[in-house]
């Protein structure tokens, strides 16, 4: 061959683009091929009326010519990175175009996948990396160092923390949902489904006439009539057993508050019971009881002094009661004290199961009130919601793409940002449904999402240490216990297969900078850097980041479920779960009657707006559900995390049979931990 004959290498490019709506682009695209050893010119892929349609996979070829005279295989080498630049055609504006994936084929047969998943709206050039999982501390290329660096410049320009509220976790700033991130919105179908089932929630269930009603219930008639419009086998059993003591107690270790009741060793100071005030089945005293770990305790202390709301201008009532329970030779929790305060006076009378009937059904009536404030604020909205928030946010601004971590993660951020979005707009603001219809106003809902974050552990958010320290590891028919151990031990492997793959060392996590400033902004803007939380500030061992990643997986999927799902069939029954109470805990027995409970409830239009919303946050989305440990995007290219999945995905699946056999014995199945019906992400 003549020495100075360029020779001319051809690489085949193939272009994914993703099957979203509107995910195709008429604007020009451009690509660049970036290797270890050397990169393309710059190569038109698109122009003119050429475009890249929805679902669309496209082939092109990419000349690169080699140096004069040698014939390499692989003339660029590795390949590390590829640039793509979308650029509008003439008199037509800059649209959107999502990409999924590109693959390159080398001369010599090599395959080289650049996972991307991003959608593309501007006519900056944009740089995606090579699969293969890179930490910070491993990169050599100049390029892709620049490349690291620069997507995290823009991502902390996008992604950027605001304070909604003193004391609670910072979230993104931004205002409307289209004031986010492309990559974090929902997808159009996504959207299009949840303002149809919000605006439709209260037409579906035929409650769109008394929406605006600010009457007191007359009847429970009412209020079956209306509860019948959406009712499910789940709530008909809610609403035919509410009034049970074996139920009532069954909702502390099956309902969507599962994680408030502990053991009972000792009495508080602040509960002034005496053996003879108490009757236990089976004959055993108070204290024997404790000494066996059959007493226990649910606490509302958070809510104590809790500034009231006021609906249809009337004042609202919030109890912070203590309700002490019993484990039944028969195995039936069942509640044997009720103090609906927690100062002990005259004028706060202890309730117990041989008071009159309607006394004692009053008492449990402000303890379920209690809980549905507790529940929303502390459970469900702060313990799931706003710390998700808080790891998603730091995960996006300081992990990028190539980095395991990122891969493992991004994955459980799924629409976590918007759905918080909306839930401050349309729930939680001064104009929010819980705002005007719950028993904790605004300034009310504050007080507690600041007392409740001041109280978060990490122990606390990590199941097994949780358990222990409630004393709740031997309590029987406990299925959120039973089916939350197994799934956090599941994660746990899938976690620690990953990490263990890619850190070897304890001094590869820290000499790795994302990752610590990853947690060390959880720490700050999720945690208001408390350190009494331990929430770690810093990753020193392998152990430390498998177990933080654990809980973070945990939390985004497991846990929101298993507080999320069942709102509707606990809450649909009103009386089981009202929002908010309209007459002071009583200072006397002996004088409640029927009367008394349809005149504490809350009012027409406060319960079907609730129950509206309840509705919704208990829908599942029909056309965009991804259950936990599925994962469309194919983030991972390396074989061996292939397979970590697929055994991820086997051992879900063999626990969801365990759950299903179960849960066929059961008159109330527990399915809230079945990982077949709980998302990837906290996206409802």
């Amino acid at each position: 061959m003549d020495a100075m004959q360029v020779p001319v290498h051809r690489y085949t490019v193939r272009v994914f683009t993703g099957r979203l709506e509107y995910a195709s682009t008429f604007n020009n695209v451009y690509i660049k091929l970036v290797g270890e050893q050397g990169l393309s010119s710059t190569r038109t892929l698109l122009k003119g009326d050429d475009r890249f349609p929805r679902g669309s996979k496209s082939s092109f070829s990419v000349a690169v010519h080699g140096t004069p005279g040698l014939m390499a295989d692989d003339p660029l080498g590795d390949l590390i990175l590829v640039e793509l630049d979308k650029q509008p055609l003439r008199l037509f504006p800059v649209d959107s175009w999502f990409v999924e994936k590109v693959e390159v084929t080398s001369p010599m047969g090599r395959i080289f996948t650049f996972p991307m998943y991003h959608w593309i709206d501007d006519v900056k050039v944009h740089f995606f990396r090579e699969g293969k999982a890179v930490k910070v501390f491993e990169e050599l290329n100049i390029l892709a160092k620049e490349s690291r660096r620069m997507e995290l410049q823009d991502r902390q320009r996008e992604y950027c923390w605001h304070t909604y509220a003193e004391g609670i976790p910072h979230c993104i700033k931004a205002d409307k949902p289209e004031h986010l991130p492309d990559e974090v919105r929902f997808a159009f179908t996504k959207a299009t489904e949840f303002e149809w089932n919000s605006k439709q929630g209260l037409c579906e269930m035929k409650l769109s006439h008394l929406d605006k009603n600010g009457k007191p219930w007359t009847d429970f008639d009412s209020i079956e009539r209306v509860f019948s419009c959406h009712a499910t086998a789940s709530s008909e059993y809610v609403r035919a057993h509410w009034k049970e003591d074996a139920f009532f107690g069954y909702q502390f270790l099956n309902g969507i508050n599962p994680i408030l009741i502990q053991r009972c060793s000792s009495l508080p100071s602040n509960l002034p019971l005496t053996e003879e005030m108490v009757r236990l089945e089976g004959g055993a005293t108070l204290t024997d009881e404790m000494q066996r770990g059959n007493i226990f305790l649910c606490d509302y202390k958070i809510l104590d002094g809790v500034k009231p709301n006021v609906v249809n201008s009337k004042e609202q009532y919030l109890a912070a009661p203590l309700v002490l329970f019993h484990n039944t030779p028969e195995n039936e929790l069942k509640p044997i004290a009720i103090q609906l305060k927690q100062t002990p006076s005259s004028d706060n009378p202890i309730f117990f199961p041989s008071d009159p009937e309607y006394d004692w059904i009053l008492a449990k009536t402000y303890v379920r009130s209690a809980d549905f404030n507790y529940h929303e604020l502390n459970v469900h909205l702060l313990r799931t919601h706003l710390l998700a928030e808080a790891f998603s946010m730091s995960l996006l601004r300081n992990v990028p793409r190539v980095h395991p971590l990122y891969k493992l993660l991004v994955p459980h951020t799924r629409y976590t940002l918007q759905i918080n979005l909306l839930a401050r707009n349309l729930l939680i603001s001064e104009l929010g449904v819980l705002t005007r219809f719950a028993a904790a106003g605004w300034e009310g809902m504050m007080t507690i999402l600041q007392r409740s974050l001041a109280a978060v552990t990490y122990r606390s958010l990590c199941i097994h240490d949780n358990i222990q320290e409630r004393g709740m590891e031997s309590v029987p028919n406990y299925y959120y216990r039973d089916d939350g151990l197994q799934l956090w031990d599941i994660i746990h492997r899938f976690v620690a297969g990953v990490i263990n793959h890619y850190y070897k060392l304890d001094t590869d996590i820290q000499q790795d900078t994302e990752l610590q400033a990853y947690i060390q902004d959880i720490f700050e803007h999720g945690f208001l850097s408390k350190t009494e939380s331990g929430i770690p500030q810093s990753f020193n061992t392998v152990g430390e980041l498998v177990k933080f990643v654990t809980m973070v997986i945990f939390t985004s999927s497991a846990q929101h479920s298993a507080v999320n799902s069942g709102q509707i069939s606990f809450g649909n029954w009103m009386p089981n779960f009202p929002s908010t109470l309209q007459l002071p805990p009583p200072t006397v027995k002996g004088n409640v009657t029927e009367n008394t409970l349809l005149m504490i409830l809350p009012d027409v239009n406060a319960t079907v707006n609730i129950l509206a919303t309840l509705k919704l946050l208990s829908t599942q989305s029909t056309v965009d559900f991804v259950a936990i440990g599925q994962y469309p995007q194919e983030l991972f290219t390396e074989d061996y995390c292939r397979f970590l999945i697929e055994k991820f995905q086997k051992e879900l699946a063999d626990l969801d049979a365990v759950i299903d056999m179960r849960n066929a014995k059961l008159k109330f199945p527990y399915t809230s931990m079945g990982p077949k019906f709980m998302e990837n992400s906290v996206s409802l």
